[in-house]
């Protein structure tokens, strides 16, 4: 379990927020090859195996603030109709994955752990 300042960690069972894990996942996707907004829900969907998915009012402003930060960049497949935004990751987008990566590797560990535990001395499942 991961420790801070000598305290145990008292957040149950993991500490990334939704916004913070759906960053880093569209950013994967993205290295990847270039998605446009909806195909980003519809693919960490899939990924998830259809158990949870991102709302668009959650895909939508991440990808205007990770543009704005110099993470991605968007063009238009059509800009006369403005209709379908393309994405694709820059080189700080990239720098910036891999740190987040990191970042979160341990609380994801951590959460893993937790569940296998739970699953195995509450349910009896063994894995």
């Amino acid at each position: 379990m991961t420790t801070y300042r000598g305290e145990r960690q008292r957040q149950f069972p993991s500490k990334i927020s939704t916004t913070s894990f759906v960053k880093l996942y569209i950013l994967h996707l993205l290295q990847e090859k270039s998605y446009y907004g909806n195909k980003i829900k519809d693919e960490i969907k899939k990924r998830l195996d259809g158990r949870w998915e991102p709302s668009p009012g959650m895909i939508y402003p991440l990808l205007r603030e990770m543009e704005e930060d110099g993470y991605i960049e968007g063009w238009w497949e059509e800009p006369d109709k403005r209709s379908i935004r393309r994405y694709r990751i820059t080189d700080e987008g990239i720098r910036h994955y891999k740190v987040i990566l990191m970042q979160n590797k341990s609380t994801f560990e951590d959460s893993l752990l937790i569940i296998k535990n739970v699953l195995k001395d509450i349910y009896k499942i063994k894995i």
